[in-house]
Order: C-alpha cells, then structure tokens, then sequence
C-alpha cells in the first residue's frame, strides 16, 4: 500500500517538475537575451554560435531555476491532490501528511546533492565558456551597413558617405570615401557618380567597385618651412575603380579557455578553499605587520632632529639615553625663531601620517573585499543546493493548505516566496561582501529565515490548518461586526430605558 503511495506521489510530481523547470528556464533565457540583445543584434551572429552561446547560459541559470521549479511542482503536485480529495482520502486511511512528504524529501535530497556537484563542477565549466563567449561576440565589430546619409566609420581608417542606396539592387549613388590611411587627416580623397559593394569570401576585406570619378590625394612634402610649401597634388580620373578595404574585427576571434580562471565563478570548492585560505593569511600576515609598524613608531618619524641642534649637547644626550619623546621639553628647548618652523613641520608630518594611514586603509579595504568575494562564492554552492529542501517545505504543506492546482494561484505564490528569497539572499550577500556581517549569516539568511516558516506550514498542514482558507478569514471579521451590532443595538436599548425612566420620574 505505502509502496504504491510513494509511486503515486513521485509520478505526480515529476511531471510537474520538468515543466515548470524549462518554463523557469526559458524566462531567465529570455531575461538574459533582453538584457544584451543590443550587443548580440547586428553582429552576424551565425546559428551556431547563438546556440551555443544559449546553450553555456542556460547551464548557468539552472542552480536559480531548480529550486523554483521545485517550488512551484511542489505547490501545484499537493494542490491538484486537495483539489481532487487524493490528500484527504490518503489522509482518512490513516497516512500522515508527513509520510507523503516522505518519497519526495528523499528524491528532493537526492536532487540537493546533485544540484550540488552540478554547481561545484559543471557551472565554473560553463560559466567560463558563456562568459568567454559573451567577451568575444562584444569584441566582434557590427556587420556592415553603409546607410544613405551620414560618414560611415564602421571600416578602419576609411570614412564613406553615400547620397543614396537602392535597396534593391544594392547600387550606390554620389559616393564620397576619404582615406586615413597615413594618418595625415583629409589629403585623400575619391568621388564618384555610383559604385557596388561586397566583401570577400572570408570575409577580410570590403571590395568597392565605383564607376566615373575622380580620386585627389596630397603629396606629402620634403621642406618643413612653411613659407617653401607649394602644396603639391594629384588629381586622377576613372571610369571603373576597385578599392579593397581590409576588414579587422568584424569576424568573431575566439578567445582561449581561461580567460577568466581567476574569477571566483570560475571556481570548485577546492580552488575557492586554496584561495580563500591564501588571501586569508597574506590579510593577516599584511594587518599584523601594519599594526606593529604603528606600534613601534616607524609610520612617524621625528627625522633627523633638525631642530635639536641648538639643544646642550649634555641635555641631548640624556634625552636620546632615557628614550624617553618629552615633546615639550624638545619644543621649549629650540630658540624662538625656530618655533614657528617646528610646529610648520609637525603639521605636515602628520598630514603625511594620515595620507599614509588612509591609503593603507583603502588596501585593506579592498583586500578584505576581494576575500569576501570568493567566501561568498564558497557559500553560494551550497545555499543554492541548500535553497531546494526549502522551497519544498515551503511549497508542499502550502499546496495541501490552499488546495488549488494548475498554474494559476501556485505561480504566485512561488514568485512571492522566490522573490522574498531573492531579496534576502542578494541583501545579505551585498552586506557580506562589504564586510557589514559574516558570510555565513549573510549567505544563510534567506535559509534560516524561511526554514522555519516551512516547518510552521508543515505543522499547520499536518493539523489540518485552515490559515489559507479566504472563508475564515470571512467567518472572523463577520464575528466581529456581529459583535459591534450588538454591541450598539444594546447601547441605544439603554439610552431608550434611561429616557423612559426619566420621563417617569418627571
């Protein structure tokens, strides 16, 4: 009997599982495509590379969509068994909600681990690949496309302009192209009535073909003396000219894998523990050494003692021998006019003092930043794995409670409950990485603060909780206008009796 319970709750969870999974999947995939559309349109992307650069993200987004799909499965599973009375004859038989549950915590810490490995080995894998990618499609210089207008300076070290464009057959009219290729400014020049463009076969070069013009050019001069220039030129007629235009930058050159190996998104568990470990100690060995640098007096400096020269030598001396700094002593022992001098000096020394201490300062600052960062990395493939044991002890007793199935109440439900998520997790890793709290409390605090409103919803859907049900809700505020219907109808009774009694009275 129990055997068949637990075939019978994974069948209907599984399925509800993979779709919501793909459609979580497919959203984040169009997020991220609505995000860099502007950098991916234009390129001549082929195929190929659109669909591996979607294939390496949509690896990435799964430790994000996988605890959602659970979630949302999870709410719709439990809710299409309410809805249907499956739980409730399940329950009459004698089965506790928590031994429902029972197959799917399993196959949901099965899920867990696995999501784990997934995060430690795959996503750095993919991740360095899509980011990679990503580099190199926004190296990759648009496509050409000379509009009729404007300059054109898409094509390195040319600058063209086209009066008009006949769509059709691509024909050019009243075409102007200066050449920059000396680098001497606007000395070369060609014009011409209309002209054809294509690009060669590997794509390397622009091929012009223009017809009846006329190309000028500038010949550089010998004789620097302004007043000897006599401007020389060259001034050359055509009917038919082919121009090449060597292209760089607009084919998409691949970058070697690991260009980004040392971001800690790039990372396992070991190579974040060997660099979290690392950096650790040069923090520490780095603070300990400032700190006794400050203990014994080398961040200030009182030089050479300029201004004890004219202290006795005897006076001098016993001072350097007791080492001990009386630095009014040392100030009322100068002659007036050097007084004025020394405080000058103080001053500055200890603007130096504080430059010195701001700077080492913003060091640790940004030390102590780049460590957090991979701490944070460490946390985050667990949290993630972590995140999928809690949605489902959040969407499972939810499910049971409200008893509604489909996609309708459980889709927002879910995007609540992720969003709430969401919000504490990127709060608290915002606060980890500015070294405000600990990473663990910054990384966990969306777990320990939502594991337990799972727990309370499981015992309240064990106990048969109606906390989501709109009619009880209903039921306590018509009790409560009963009662002030009550309680005015026997406030103006009494107002009424006390009228009678006193008009008795009278």
């Amino acid at each position: 009997m129990l055997k068949k319970v637990d075939t019978f709750v994974l069948k209907s969870f599984i399925g509800p599982l993979i779709l919501t999974f793909f459609i979580v999947l497919i959203i984040l995939l169009l997020q991220f495509l609505w995000m860099y559309v502007d950098e991916l349109a234009g390129k001549g992307l082929n195929l190929v590379i659109l669909a591996e650069l979607i294939y390496y993200f949509s690896l990435t987004f799964v430790p994000m969509a996988l605890p959602l799909a659970i979630l949302l499965a999870s709410l719709m599973t439990f809710g299409n068994m309410g809805e249907f009375s499956e739980l409730s004859a399940l329950k009459s038989s004698g089965i506790p909600l928590q031994r429902i549950m029972r197959p799917l915590m399993i196959f949901l810490g099965v899920i867990s681990i696995v999501s784990f490995f997934f995060s430690n080995d795959v996503l750095p894998y993919a991740t360095s690949k899509a980011r990679t990618l990503l580099y190199d499609i926004r190296r990759k210089k648009p496509d050409i496309n000379i509009q009729a207008g404007p300059f054109y300076n898409g094509v390195p070290d040319f600058s063209i302009k086209v009066t008009s464009k006949d769509p059709v057959t691509n024909r050019l009219e009243k075409l102007i192209i200066y050449d920059h290729r000396e680098k001497r400014g606007n000395v070369a020049v060609t014009v011409a009535d209309s002209g054809y463009m294509k690009t060669t076969q590997d794509g390397s070069g622009l091929i012009m073909t223009l017809f009846n013009g006329y190309s000028f050019n500038e010949i550089a001069e010998k004789t620097i003396s302004s007043s000897d220039r006599s401007f020389p030129s060259r001034k050359d007629y055509f009917k038919e000219q082919t121009i090449v235009m060597p292209l760089s930058g607009f084919d998409l050159e691949r970058s070697q894998d690991g260009l980004f190996k040392s971001s800690a998104a790039m990372m396992n568990i070991s190579d974040l523990t060997f660099h979290i470990d690392s950096l650790g100690k040069a923090y520490n060995n780095r603070v300990n050494s400032h700190f006794n640098d400050f203990k014994a007096g080398k961040i200030y400096h009182l030089g050479n003692y300029a201004y004890l020269n004219n202290i006795p030598k005897t006076k001098e001396d016993s001072l350097r021998k007791s080492k001990i700094f009386e630095p009014k002593v040392l100030f009322d022992s100068l002659p007036a006019n050097e007084k004025k001098d020394a405080v000058t000096r103080a001053i500055e020394n200890i603007k130096d003092a504080n430059i010195y201490l701001s700077s080492i300062s913003e060091s640790h600052y940004w030390e102590i930043k780049v460590l957090k960062k991979y701490e944070v990395e460490w946390n985050k493939k667990l949290t993630m794995s972590f995140a999928c044991l809690v949605f489902f002890f959040i969407g499972a007793p939810l499910g049971a409670i409200i008893r509604k199935g489909g996609l309708g109440t459980p889709a927002v439900i879910s995007i609540f409950f992720f969003v709430i998520y969401y919000v504490i997790s990127l709060s608290g890793q915002k606060l980890a990485e500015e070294n405000i709290i600990g990473t663990f409390a910054g990384m966990w605090a969306s777990s320990y603060i939502l594991l337990p409103i799972g727990l309370f919803l499981t015992y309240k859907a064990t106990t048969d909780s109606v906390i989501l049900n709109i009619d009880t809700y209903l039921l306590f505020f018509k009790r409560i206008k009963d009662a002030v219907y009550r309680f005015t109808m026997n406030e103006k009774q009494t107002k009424s009796e006390e009228i009678i009694i006193d008009s008795q009275n009278e």
